[in-house]
């Protein structure tokens, strides 16, 4: 059975809305734990979570090449994203790190154009980048923009780009691995590593923080690292990989305004109005392509269509491959449609 259309933008919503907590409550640990042990630690916990995840449910593991692809994703978003914002966040206010946010949309879409070879039109690209240009400035007026260029807005920088090609690889992946899977197997796979920097971390600096610090790094280490990947991969699995992507137009939004409520940072007119601005633009790249217009517009027509079906059909021939089912009568006039 297909998902229903618009299954993939609601999953990808779901974990952009676990997301957007990630930068607070990264802001609000480093306050009394070390970045390193943070980041590092965050993916030890989750770990643990996902390889009794993968032991009850006697999940198969990944076949050649399978691991390679594996590396790429925990290189990505359990060590590389992690690592860098924790210790860009030491400095750097939450609502000025929204801005790696903002600019992570485009970069998935870019990659996952690329490694899905997915082809949105012009103007597809057109909107993106002004919804990205809008979520930078709304961020960076919140946050008081980039001016000089610091040491925390290159790891910024970096974790983006971290970011964007765990992403991208990951989602490509759950087509094959199933969603919460790739990213199970992608904590499993770089979990030796993360321990040892846990270990070198508490050691040079044994970990002591409040209540509200170990609880922020809970959050970190279940939804941020686990839980919010099984929603954020199943939406991009379903794809298509660079509409669901540009869904995080609204993670600024959501993040500065959470900075406003846990950490009391300023929250103006301005604010108010430029999460307006990305929300909207968030809604007209997404706008579906039965509604004419701008949606027919965005995903190039029927072709958008077709696209979008055919990663429905390539996912429901990966899950009956995984399950021994023979494919689907019908599937080839589906994807020829």
């Amino acid at each position: 059975m297909l998902p229903p259309p618009g299954a993939g933008l609601g999953w990808g919503l779901l974990g952009v809305v676990a997301f957007s907590f990630t930068v607070p409550f990264t802001r609000v640990a480093v306050g009394g734990l070390s970045p390193l042990f943070i980041g590092a630690g965050r993916a030890v916990v989750a770990a643990l979570l996902a390889a009794a995840a993968l032991a009850l449910t006697r999940q198969p593991r990944p076949r050649g090449g399978q691991w390679a692809r594996l590396a790429v994703v925990a290189g990505g978003v359990v060590v590389g994203f992690p690592v860098l914002t924790s210790y860009a966040l030491t400095t750097a206010p939450a609502g000025h790190g929204a801005v790696v946010v903002a600019l992570l949309p485009v970069a998935t879409a870019v990659l996952a154009a690329a490694r899905g070879k997915e082809r949105p039109p012009a103007s597809f690209w057109v909107l993106s980048a002004v919804g990205a240009l809008a979520a930078l400035v709304f961020a960076s007026v919140q946050g008081g923009g980039f001016g000089r260029l610091h040491w925390s807005d290159l790891l910024l920088f970096g974790a983006v780009v971290a970011a964007a090609i765990g992403y991208a690889e990951g989602g490509l992946l759950a087509r094959e691995l199933g969603s919460w899977q790739t990213v199970s197997w992608a904590l499993v796979l770089a979990a030796p590593l993360m321990t040892a920097l846990t270990v070198a971390s508490a050691v040079q600096r044994p970990p002591s923080g409040t209540a509200a610090q170990w609880a922020a790094f809970g959050y970190l280490a279940v939804v941020s690292m686990f839980l919010g990947f099984f929603a954020w991969y199943r939406g991009l699995a379903i794809g298509p990989m660079a509409r669901v992507s540009q869904v995080q137009l609204v993670q600024p939004v959501m993040t500065i305004s959470w900075a406003a409520v846990l950490l009391h940072e300023e929250l103006t007119w301005p604010t108010v109005i430029g999460g307006a601005v990305v929300i909207t633009s968030a809604a007209v790249l997404n706008c579906p392509p039965s509604s004419g217009g701008l949606g027919r517009l965005l995903v190039g027509g029927t072709r958008g269509v077709s696209r979008r079906s055919k990663s429905m059909i390539d996912e429901r021939r990966a899950v009956n491959h995984r399950r021994g089912l023979a494919e689907p009568s019908g599937s080839t006039s589906e994807q020829g449609s």
